[in-house]
C-alpha cells in the first residue's frame, strides 16, 4: 500500500521568546494617547536588533538601522488601542464615559475594564441590567449605546470613586485576555494594530540574526493615534521623509457571519497576508511585493479598498513630495472587541513577505511611472 505523501510544515519563524513577548505586549494596554505604555515594552524588544532610536513628542517609536544612508525605508505599524474616558460620575458613584476611538457599545454590557487612574490601575464592569428587568414603554430591549452605558468599580458614592484615583479624563481599556485556541488560533485584545508592531520587530529581530547588509536606512515605526485619524503616522512621514513606506495592519475576516463579501472581499484568516488595490498604494511597489510572494511561495489574499485604505498608508503616500507606499494586512476576526482572532499561520507568512521585501529593495529600483 503506498504511502500518503504530506507536505512538511515550514520552520517556524517564532520563537519562545517572540511569544513571550507577544503575550506581554497584546495584554498591556495601550490606548490612544496613552501608549507610551505599551512603546515602552516594544522598544527595550526591539533595541538589540536596531543601531539607534528615538521617540517623537507624542510617543511613535522609531528604531533605525544604517541612519547614515541617505535612502529610506520605513516599515510601519500603529501601537495604539481603542479605549474610552471617564466623563461622568454620579452621586451614587456609577461612572459614565466617552469614547477614544471607535469602540462598539454594542459588545460592551457585561465586559471587565482596567480604569487607569492616578493610583494605578481599577477593575471594574459594565453594568448591565437582567433581561427580566428591561422593559421601555414599547416593550423593547434598550439597546446600548454611549450615553446608557456605564461602570461599576464597586464604589457606592461619588467620593469613594475619587479616592481610588479615578477621575474625568482617566482612560479605560478591556480587561487583558490574550489565549490560544484550537488550530494555531490566537485571541486577544487589541490585535488591532499591536499584531503589526510585534511583526515588524520580529522583521528587525530576522534581519540582525542573519546578519543581512541592507543598502538603505531601516526605520522600524510604531506609530501613535492611528485609531483617531492617522495622525502619528502623519508626523513621523513629515520628519523621517521616506523614500518607500511599507505599512502593515489588520483586515477583516470576511468569512466572518454577518460581513458581506460583496462589500468587503473575499479575506480568510490563515490563507496568508492580503495585499490591496487603493489609490493610496503604490502599483509599482505593490507589483514588486507580490513578485516576491510569488518567488517565495507565500500564499496571498486581496482586496480593493476604494478611495482611501483607512490605514496609516495613507499619510505616508501622500506626505512630503508623495512616498511609494504599500499596505499589507493580517486577517483579523472580530476587529475592534475583545476577543480578536488571528492565524499563527498569516503572523509568520506577513513577517517573510516584509523580510523578503526588505532584501529584495535598493536606493535603485526602479517606482517610476514614466
Amino acid at each position: 500500500m503506498a504511502k500518503t505523501k504530506t507536505l512538511a510544515r515550514k520552520k517556524p519563524i517564532l520563537t519562545d521568546e517572540s511569544m513571550q513577548f507577544f503575550r506581554r505586549y497584546i495584554n498591556n494596554a495601550s490606548p490612544v494617547g496613552f501608549e507610551t505604555w505599551g512603546q515602552k515594552l516594544w522598544l527595550e524588544y526591539l533595541k538589540p536588533y536596531v543601531d539607534e532610536y528615538y521617540v517623537d513628542p507624542y510617543g511613535t517609536a522609531v528604531g533605525i538601522v544604517n541612519a547614515r544612508h541617505d535612502f529610506k525605508v520605513v516599515i510601519e505599524a500603529h501601537a495604539d488601542e481603542i479605549s474610552w474616558f471617564v466623563n461622568y460620575v454620579t452621586d451614587q458613584g456609577l461612572i459614565y464615559l466617552k469614547r477614544n476611538g471607535g469602540v462598539d457599545p454594542s459588545i460592551s454590557p457585561a465586559q471587565r475594564v482596567i480604569i487607569h487612574g492616578k493610583k494605578g490601575p481599577v477593575k471594574a464592569v459594565f453594568g448591565w441590567p437582567a433581561i427580566h428587568t428591561r422593559h421601555g414603554d414599547d416593550k423593547k430591549d434598550p439597546q446600548p449605546k454611549v450615553e446608557n452605558l456605564w461602570l461599576d468599580c464597586g464604589a457606592r458614592n461619588k467620593k469613594e470613586v475619587e479616592q481610588l484615583g479615578i477621575h474625568i479624563g482617566a482612560v479605560v481599556t478591556y480587561q487583558e485576555g490574550f489565549d490560544e485556541l484550537a488550530n494555531d488560533n490566537f485571541i486577544g485584545r487589541a490585535f488591532d494594530n499591536r499584531i503589526g508592531g510585534f511583526m515588524i520587530a520580529e522583521v528587525a529581530r530576522l534581519l540582525k540574526k542573519n546578519n543581512k547588509k541592507l543598502p538603505y536606512g531601516l526605520y522600524v515605526v510604531n506609530a501613535v493615534q492611528e485609531e483617531i485619524g492617522l495622525r502619528g503616522a502623519e508626523m513621523i512621514a513629515r520628519r523621517i521623509k521616506p523614500d518607500i513606506a511599507i505599512v502593515t495592519d489588520v483586515t477583516h475576516d470576511t468569512t466572518t457571519p454577518m460581513i458581506n463579501k460583496n462589500i468587503e472581499g473575499d479575506v480568510s484568516c490563515g490563507k496568508g497576508p492580503s495585499l490591496s488595490y487603493a489609490p493610496a498604494i503604490h502599483n509599482k511597489l505593490l507589483a514588486l511585493v507580490e513578485k516576491v510572494a510569488t518567488d517565495k511561495k507565500i500564499p496571498l489574499q486581496w482586496r480593493a479598498l476604494s478611495r482611501s485604505t483607512g490605514t496609516d498608508t495613507d499619510s505616508f503616500a501622500y506626505s512630503n513630495e508623495g512616498c511609494p507606499s504599500v499596505l499589507i494586512s493580517i486577517p483579523l476576526r472580530y476587529m475592534h472587541t475583545p476577543v480578536e482572532m488571528l492565524h499563527r499561520d498569516d503572523i509568520e507568512n506577513t513577517i517573510q513577505l516584509m523580510y523578503e521585501t526588505l532584501l529584495t529593495l535598493t536606493p535603485k529600483t526602479n517606482l517610476r511611472y514614466m
